[in-house]
């Protein structure tokens, strides 16, 4: 049946509240603190406002019980509102629903909706372009299994014990990548930064951010390694970009894709070309980690720095060392600004900065050791990556199976209902 039937009121919170935003407000929940896969209230990044008065907002009040919908992105995350939760309410892209509790429970509705029915429904229902979105209606309508009302208990109770085991799993993967990420810069650091011969004599580099480094490796400026650049582009190369996470791009990155925020001039005349072997830096997030070395002939933004190399330089090797945490917090000192994301490195701060260089034979030992090494944490996290997909996929089975009595759960034993979804 529809959750209709069994609905006291179905409603959406007001719009305007952020202008209410307020440290000493009542808790205000966003489909950000609706768990997806997960029936379950996220109160860890949680928002307060300041409540109006009048009815407009004792009406999206929540009460321990109701049922949580989010009606426009994340679509199908839903959460159920646990006992005890202090005064909150819901802004307006969270649908909130409060049954009679004569057929449908709360829990038994929420993992409904996490089911294949609900997830089925809530995609056909969704419209818009960029911004999809459910109306009252879609949620009011949603078909709903109805089991006896003590069954629905039972079959909630044991999907909650056996889901939670299914999450601890999926947080035991999640803390391993990122372990894994946490070894992968630990190791690349120490190649960058002392060499790969452990026992190499070492000496006193007198940088501060680098310590000891190998007797035999010698000190430089940037300056003394690569000179700006600052050549115009042409309309058939392609326009680049630098990732944080993965340096410069070998190919134009369709507009869709882009890291938030980041934007294209129309006039390709006002980027820079870069050729293979470049080092290019985002001026505003170099104290992110923001460089990359350049593979493929092409263009980047006005707003990055290109230097080219004056020398023989494995420049892979400069990157590598240009984005462990301690030349990270470098690049920090010597960017100017007021706050975090204003702060801006320039090329004239940028080239002073002094780094310890091995021979070239060594620096292309390194970065092949470093490639390597990454291939292999990279296989290992995705190993853990498909082992959390597949965990997701059994909890959406197993739900699904439960809430649509495929699986009589009173007469299986935990191990064989999970074995009735595989």
């Amino acid at each position: 049946m529809p959750l209709k039937r069994d609905l006291d009121f179905l409603t959406s919170g007001s719009r305007g509240w952020a202008e209410n935003y307020s440290d000493e407000g009542e808790l205000f929940i966003r489909i950000t603190n609706l768990t997806r896969g997960s029936i379950g209230l996220d109160l860890t990044d949680i928002q307060r406002v300041a409540v109006p008065d009048g009815a407009e907002g004792s009406r999206t009040k929540v009460r321990s019980g109701d049922v949580l919908f989010s009606i426009t992105a994340y679509l199908g995350s839903v959460a159920v509102v646990p006992d005890a939760l202090e005064s909150a309410y819901v802004s307006q892209h969270v649908a909130l629903a409060r049954f009679h509790q004569l057929r449908l429970t709360s829990k038994w509705v929420g993992f409904v909706a996490l089911s294949v029915v609900g997830q089925a429904w809530f995609g056909m229902k969704s419209y818009g372009g960029t911004k999809i979105q459910l109306s009252l209606d879609d949620v009011r309508d949603l078909p709903t299994p109805v089991a006896p009302v003590d069954e629905q208990r039972a079959i909630a109770a044991f999907l909650d014990r056996e889901t939670a085991k299914i999450d601890e799993l999926v947080a035991e993967q999640r803390r391993l990548m990122e372990l894994l990420k946490e070894k992968r810069q630990a190791v690349i650091s120490h190649a960058v930064m002392k060499g790969l011969n452990p026992d190499a004599p070492m000496k006193p580099s007198g940088i501060e951010w680098l310590g000891e480094v190998p007797a035999h490796w010698e000190f430089n400026r940037i300056a003394n390694v690569f000179r700006e650049v600052g050549e115009p582009g042409t309309a058939e190369l392609p326009i680049l970009s630098v990732s944080i996470h993965h340096g410069v791009s070998d190919k134009e990155i369709a507009e869709d894709e882009l890291e938030r925020k980041v934007t294209r001039s129309d006039d390709r005349s006002k980027y820079k070309q870069v050729s293979p072997g470049d080092l290019v830096y985002n001026m505003m997030r170099a104290w992110q980690g923001g460089f990359g070395t350049v593979t493929v002939m092409g263009m980047v933004s006005p707003a990055y720095v290109v230097a080219r190399p004056l020398k023989m330089v494995k420049t892979a090797y400069i990157e590598h060392l240009l984005r462990t945490p301690q030349a990270i917090e470098q690049m920090r000192r010597h960017s100017r600004g007021v706050t975090d994301f204003r702060l801006r490195l320039y090329w004239d701060e940028f080239k002073n900065i002094r780094v310890a260089l091995p021979p070239i034979e060594e620096t292309t030992a390194i970065c092949a050791k470093i490639s390597e090494l990454e291939e292999r944490f990279s296989a290992m996290s995705a190993e853990s990556a498909e082992s959390i997909r597949l965990l997701q996929e059994r909890r959406t089975a197993l739900i699904s199976a439960a809430v649509t009595g495929q699986i009589d759960v009173r007469a299986l034993s935990p191990t064989k209902a999970m074995e009735a979804t595989t």
